[in-house]
């Protein structure tokens, strides 16, 4: 279906007959299309147009560079570690090791974005750390567009390359999540990683871990050196055993990827020190306030709005923690799903922003836009439908180009 004042175009699939493409999916290595009863894959496709993913990519290469410029600027000030939430249990691990090199702070990335049906762009967040949804975006979502017939682009397929540059630069020993083996998504998403890298890579189970004296083994007895965890760092500063793995970082006798300074990029915190050194002219040349002026929403860390805002932890996860507040400054939505991290890290109060609207036959949606960032290119779309606040509950549906 086309909507003439849409740059979306949505086309439904859902007349297919849908258990043997789940199937097919399934055999490529996306098992949890459908979950535990519940659709979490939606049978169609999304088309934006070719002009608007041409400025998100574009975008995301700006974008990626004014963080990773604002990174090198906060690094060794822990009054700015502080304003943006990083833990102080942290903060040894994060001036101890080296910086990587520009753009490569994290070479598994993705941008949240807000696209709105005219064509508006805004950055919601970056998940710099530990982002899943690669299984959809690098196997599914090509699959399906391919599937879907002529016309339809997916920049995606250069998901699995890129990968592959990246870990081999990395070479990690290890791939590691909690419940490996039981978790499906998780699971099958440092798999997908391990088998994109094309590498000799464990998979391991955080909760099989052990730590002594700074040297880090799994289950078996095998030391492990260079590592890929599917787990946030903030957790660090609360999980027994968070300690002694920022120590065996800082030490050197682990290395950890994403790097640990992925962590400040991964802090909401980090837009509002972005938002705040913009009105302050501060850091940023001409053409990079351009980008932040059309791009970065108006985010601070106290709630300085009237209302129409949106407040959120700086390392809140699948829309745990988010707070809608309309025009008057009234509550209007909260995410009750999530887990809400802002009872242990700091909010930060942003502008709200619009998304686009898809029209299904389960009702209307609202579109968030992923684009991963991999070895620090742009390159792959993660639609997801939901409600205003994109959290647990939202559907994989897949964003191709027409």
């Amino acid at each position: 279906m086309i909507d003439s004042k849409s740059v979306f175009e949505f086309r439904d699939q859902s007349d297919l007959e849908r258990a043997p493409r789940v199937e097919q999916l399934h055999e490529l290595g996306f098992t949890w299309a459908d979950l535990e009863g519940e659709e979490y894959w939606l049978d169609a496709v999304v088309l934006m147009q070719s002009e608007t993913y041409k400025e998100l990519e574009e975008a995301s290469s700006k974008l990626w560079d004014i963080l990773d410029k604002t990174v090198r600027y906060v690094h060794f000030k822990h009054d700015l570690y502080d304003l943006i939430g990083i833990p102080p249990l942290l903060w040894e691990m994060i001036d101890q090791c080296p910086l990587s090199e520009r753009g490569q702070i994290s070479r598994y990335a993705r941008f949240d974005y807000a696209v709105a049906d005219d064509g508006t762009i805004k950055l919601l967040e970056l998940n710099a750390d530990t982002p899943t949804g690669y299984v959809e975006a690098s196997i599914a979502t090509p699959w399906i567009c391919e599937q879907a017939g002529e016309g339809i682009y997916s920049p995606n397929i250069a998901m699995k390359d890129l990968l592959a540059q990246a870990w081999g630069k990395e070479h990690p020993d290890t791939a590691a999540c909690v419940a490996y083996g039981s978790h499906r998504e998780d699971s099958g998403t440092i798999e997908a990683l391990v088998r994109h890298s094309g590498l000799d890579i464990q998979c391991v189970d955080c909760l099989d871990l052990s730590i002594d004296n700074g040297v880090v083994k799994d289950g078996e007895g095998r030391i492990i050196k260079r590592m890929f965890a599917l787990y946030p760092k903030e957790w660090m500063a609360i999980d027994e055993g968070g300690e002694a793995l920022a120590y065996a970082i800082e030490t050197g006798k682990l290395e950890i990827f994403n790097s640990p300074h992925s962590i400040i990029l991964q802090s909401k915190g980090l837009m509002a020190a972005v938002w705040g050194m913009y009105e302050l002219g501060l850091l940023f040349d001409e053409e990079e306030r351009k980008a932040i002026e059309s791009y970065i929403l108006p985010t601070y860390n106290k709630p300085v709005f009237s209302g129409n805002f949106v407040s959120k932890s700086v390392f809140g996860r699948e829309g745990g923690s988010v707070r809608l507040f309309d025009e008057g400054g009234i509550l209007e939505l909260q995410d009750e799903d999530g887990f809400d991290s802002s009872v242990l890290f700091p909010s930060v109060y942003q502008k709200r922003a619009e998304l686009a609207k898809i029209n299904t036959k389960d009702g209307e949606f609202h579109l968030l836009t992923g684009m991963f960032m991999i070895n620090g290119k742009p390159c792959g779309l993660l639609g997801r439908a939901g409600g205003l606040i994109t959290g647990n509950a939202s559907q994989f549906i897949a964003l191709g180009v027409r």
